[in-house]
């Protein structure tokens, strides 16, 4: 799509010109309007709507990427962003990167040709496109972190604390007497699978379990859960599996009924996110809550500071919630 400073490239003259020719505030030769007109019709640029970012220097718009639209979490915080943003008076333009560094890229470049005033990333890693901009800008740079966390990025961020959420989980199946767990991880490459997992450590430490603590690797899918915990469920014969998304946490459910299984009754399954679906599987799903529609409101609700000169780099962290379903009971002999 042509931006406007495509318009005053393709006329040859300044970004001042074309704004004057737009607005019709100031008078500019008869040579030069219309050269601008023409260049605006040939890029089917919108003449108001040119003139009024021109005017505020502004889009009006900021850009949230996400690296799976098809993963119920992230559309509640996609939900709770374009709230805050509609509410601002702002659009939301929605970028779905498929954990394709490229495609990261390609957004996030949206920012630096003033197609969008800021961004929110919802993955893990900073794209490439943003790094000379957060290094030349630091904490002024329109871009937010949500769900991960890492100080390394360099930007503002909301979370939860992953690594308390992880010990809970954990905590609770200890709690009822399971002494084999089984924990499904996302990808490791991601700061919240490792704080998940040594939260996880952590808690079987301190009651001097950790030889019992098996792990196995998922990619936060469906089916990922269901591969990790079939072998889980082979190979280390767990009582009790916590998986880091509650996707991976249906995959497993099934994979105890396919091993001739009950879950709670021979293996209890812990998951993490509480989408809409937990609460109405059978059995209901005990799961680690985040406040997804608030992490993405926040996110925005920093960014929207950062973009009006009124806020410098920081950190949320919300709470998360362990809510017990009927997924998890008193561990039996397998």
């Amino acid at each position: 799509m042509a931006t406007i400073f495509d318009v005053a490239r393709q006329a040859e003259v300044s970004i001042a010109t074309v704004s004057r020719v737009l607005s019709k505030r100031d008078p500019v030769s008869d040579e030069m309007r219309d050269r601008v007109l023409h260049a605006v019709a040939q890029l089917g640029y919108e003449p108001n709507r040119a003139a009024r970012t021109l005017r505020t220097l502004r889009a009006s718009k900021i850009l949230v990427t996400v690296p799976d639209i098809s993963n119920p979490f992230f559309s509640n915080v996609i939900r709770g962003a374009e709230a805050a943003a509609r509410a601002a008076g702002y659009s939301v333009v929605l970028g779905d990167t498929r954990h394709d560094p490229a495609l990261e890229n390609q957004y996030c470049a949206m920012l630096r040709q003033r197609e969008v005033d800021g961004v929110v990333f919802l993955g893990h890693r900073l794209p490439d496109a943003l790094q000379p901009l957060v290094a030349e800008r630091g904490a002024q740079a329109p871009v937010v972190n949500g769900c991960e966390y890492s100080p390394d990025l360099g930007v503002s961020s909301v979370h939860i604390d992953n690594a308390a959420a992880g010990m809970e989980a954990t905590e609770h199946l200890i709690s009822l007497g399971h002494r084999r767990i089984g924990v499904i991880t996302g990808p490791l490459i991601s700061p919240i699978s490792r704080d998940r997992l040594e939260g996880a450590r952590q808690a079987m430490k301190r009651r001097r379990l950790i030889s019992g603590l098996s792990t196995g690797n998922g990619d936060f899918s469906v089916e990922s859960g269901y591969r990790a915990a079939r072998t889980l469920l082979e190979t280390e014969r767990v009582t009790g599996i916590f998986c880091f998304s509650d996707e991976m946490a249906i995959g497993a459910m099934k994979a105890v009924r396919d091993a001739g299984l009950a879950c709670p009754r021979d293996v209890s399954i812990v998951g993490f996110d509480d989408i809409r679906f937990a609460s109405f599987l059978q059995p209901a799903l005990t799961t680690i809550g985040q406040p997804m529609t608030e992490i993405g409101k926040r996110a925005v609700g920093i960014l929207l500071q950062i973009i009006a000169g009124k806020r410098t780099r920081k950190s949320i962290t919300l709470a998360h919630e362990l809510i017990v379903r009927e997924s998890t009971a008193a561990a039996r002999p397998r």
